[in-house]
């Protein structure tokens, strides 16, 4: 029986914020009731007595803004479709503005142990600027009940390179992020998302970015704090403390299969990728997936990808026990100038980016794409 994960797309948010280009509406209570029956559906009709669930996450939107009664239909589904491998984790993400103790207390009932709280910054300004819920008084707030509810473990996300922020508010916004007791800091750079009204702004001149310089210095110094406060990074974007890192994000870096439910969710089963209809009304109507077969080459490649934003990197057995091809024989060719760039590490048996490499992922993905 093979150990599979489960992700659960809940759309739905107080309000979008400025940066966000995910599949999330707010204002559309009226639909919650629907989506659920939908969701449910499809969870019962994914249901396999050949698998287990070694993770669950539902993310969104905001999953805490859903009503608990539909919450709680979906839980019961889960836990009816499908078999759980001990020691199982769960996990939901929440906005520090949407945590109460009655959601708590309806995840831990349900067996879930983790929660993800997107906190972004510690300074209110910055928050309202982006145009997020809460302040970081609800962050902290959010993060007593968390602790009284029994979750012991629980993540959360800052972002870096934001309009008009320091340096000095990244070191604050870690300090007191740790200060929290968490046991996981996601650090993201913000992307600027075309479409959003983030883009507009700063498009315009209305808002200025940090330099690359700058941003990459904010970067420099959450790897520093987040090492001093006992935080190992484990993946470019992601610090936790030994034993704390998130199995459902590291089983989808290390290439494991998931099942996708809800609006725009994506999976991968049996060697196809699938992601669901991103507009909620085709969702509703029961739009089928959009599917592709994964090829052998392609295959290799999503291997090397996503095994390179960890810090493990990727193993030359562990890459040829799936593929059937050792890492140089495939990649030695392509992977010269980023070697020689010091963009790259391979010492005969594991491939790993430097940390310059982290910098700049992406070009080292185009060297190994040449030719595919």
């Amino acid at each position: 029986m093979k150990t599979v994960g489960l992700y659960l797309h809940i759309p739905f948010c107080v309000r979008k914020c400025l940066y966000c280009d995910f599949a999330s509406w707010s204002g559309r209570e009226n639909y919650m009731a629907p989506y659920a029956d939908r969701a449910e559906k499809e969870i019962r009709r994914k249901s396999r007595r050949d698998i287990r669930l070694g993770s669950v996450f539902i993310g969104g939107g905001t999953p805490s803004v859903f009503p608990l009664p539909l919450m709680e239909r979906l839980l019961k589904a889960i836990g009816e479709s499908f078999d759980f491998a001990p020691g199982w984790e769960g996990t939901m993400e929440m906005n520090p503005g949407t945590v109460t103790p009655e959601g708590l207390a309806l995840l831990r009932s349900h067996g879930f142990s983790r929660i993800s709280m997107g906190m972004q910054c510690a300074q209110d300004a910055l928050l309202k600027k982006l145009g997020r819920i809460h302040c970081f008084r609800d962050v902290e707030k959010g993060a007593a009940l968390i602790r009284e509810a029994g979750f012991d473990n629980f993540n959360l996300d800052l972002m870096l390179g934001l309009p008009g922020q320091r340096i000095a508010d990244v070191e604050e916004s870690i300090r007191l992020a740790v200060g929290l007791k968490c046991t996981h800091l996601s650090c993201y750079g913000l992307i600027v998302e075309e479409g959003t009204p983030l883009e507009a702004r700063v498009s315009s001149g209305e808002w200025v970015l940090p330099e690359v310089e700058e941003e990459r210095e904010m970067y420099d110094r959450a790897l520093v704090l987040t090492a001093q406060a006992g935080f190992r990074q484990y993946e470019i974007s992601n610090f936790a403390l030994p034993g704390r890192e998130c199995r459902h994000n590291l089983h989808v870096w290390r290439r494991g299969e998931y099942i996708g439910v809800g609006c725009a969710a994506a999976g991968f089963m049996d060697g196809v990728r699938y992601q669901n209809p991103l507009s909620l009304s085709d969702y509703l109507k029961g739009v089928p997936a959009r599917e592709e077969a994964i090829g052998p080459r392609e295959a290799m490649f999503e291997s090397v990808m996503l095994g390179l934003r960890l810090n493990e990197g990727l193993s030359d057995s562990a890459f040829y026990l799936r593929h059937g091809a050792h890492l140089e024989d495939v990649y030695g060719k392509r992977w010269t100038r980023a070697l020689k760039n010091g963009l790259l590490s391979w010492d005969g048996a594991c491939l790993r980016l430097t940390r310059r490499g982290m910098d700049v992922q992406n070009s080292v993905l185009v060297d190994l794409m040449e030719d595919e």
